[in-house]
């Protein structure tokens, strides 16, 4: 057997390659950098089709190589990435050194996460690097392979198929407590015991969030722009007990089994906050990568009500980046234990 699995792997290799080296099957490759290893790893590709990535271009805001030092051309800079991905219909994109920060490279990668895309990168100070298996290389220079983002996966299916199921059987189980609620939210405020509002989800797409009213806001611009209620002095005890308790939060179940939501992820805010936010802190855009959750990391440790934002979107972006189903599963247990604690806001 062992011999056996050589030889079949060896026969498997050798025919790739050939129809690597043939170009009937070559990736159309991006390099972000057009500097000095950005330039060798574009000539090199071209030199050694056997690894199947057919360079198309450079992008960089400040090139450092001349036109005629180009192996391929310069097609722009960092912001025309998402548009260069679709046109060229590149399949994989190498960051050798780009003279964008790395700060704002972060950001910029990210712009790969929705499209079918491989992100390779050049690691720092490469020359002394050691090459693992789990690393790539093209012709001695090594490349690290960025993990697929957890929301291209097939376990983010089922993540899917959870929600339905969880929130179809709570609505069903929890019918007659949200039934006593909505009665108990008559009698203290009078007619609409929902409250709906506009938030910000899945690709900063708006939906209709709900929740049982626990006070009822003097206009729309009150609704729009008050950071929080948690200390206001018109919150009767109904509506004190509610939010304590964050069974104000179950109407949103509807808001799951409908697709707005999901139970574990990012919470939602609203437009104007979402603005103010985004202007403030780099990284609060990319929270709206997933759907927004019923709960989430950042919440079961802490971070709501009048929290620190730039914790908040850390946090968030954290969870997104290191999903796994077993994580919600964390979330939703520490979650339970925080309304039974009445730790709601």
């Amino acid at each position: 057997m062992a011999v056996g699995v050589v030889v079949l792997r060896a026969i498997a290799y050798t025919v790739v390659r050939r129809f690597r080296a043939r170009g009937w099957v070559a990736h159309p490759t991006l390099l972000l950098g057009a500097g000095q290893v950005g330039g060798q790893i574009a000539s090199l590709l071209l030199a050694h089709p056997s690894y199947g990535l057919r360079p198309v271009g450079f992008l960089d805001n400040d090139p450092l190589l001349r036109p005629d030092q180009r192996p391929v051309p310069l097609l722009g800079g960092s912001e025309a990435l998402s548009s260069v991905l679709v046109e060229f219909g590149v399949r994989d994109v190498v960051v050798a050194f780009s003279s964008v920060p790395g700060s704002e490279m972060v950001d910029i990668i990210r712009t790969c996460d929705r499209l079918d895309v491989e992100i390779f990168f050049v690691p720092r100070l490469f020359e002394l690097h050691n090459t693992s298996r789990e690393m790539d290389q093209v012709w001695g220079v090594p490349l690290v392979r960025l993990p697929r983002a957890a929301f291209r996966s097939l376990s983010w299916k089922l993540k899917r198929v959870f929600d339905v199921i969880a929130s179809g059987l709570a609505l069903l189980v929890l019918s007659p407590v949200m039934i006593a609620l909505a009665l108990a939210v008559r009698l203290e405020g009078g007619p609409g015991v929902l409250f709906r509002q506009e938030r910000v989800g899945l690709d900063g797409r708006p939906f209709e969030l709900l929740k049982f009213r626990s006070l009822r806001p003097v206009d729309d611009s009150e609704s729009a722009t008050l950071w929080t209620i948690a200390h206001d002095d018109r919150l009767g005890p109904v509506g004190r007990f509610i939010r304590s308790t964050s069974l104000d939060e179950l109407p949103q179940l509807w808001n799951i089994l409908r697709g707005d939501m999901t139970v574990v992820g990012p919470r939602p805010e609203r437009p104007a906050f979402v603005a103010a936010f985004s202007s403030s802190y780099p990284r609060y855009t990319a929270r709206h990568r997933v759907p927004a959750g019923l709960t989430g990391w950042a919440q079961i440790h802490g971070l709501r009500g009048d929290t620190s934002i730039e914790d908040r979107a850390r946090f968030d972006n954290y969870y997104i980046e290191n999903w796994s189903l077993w994580l919600d599963l964390k979330i939703i247990l520490r979650t339970v234990l925080a309304v039974l604690r009445r730790a709601g806001g």
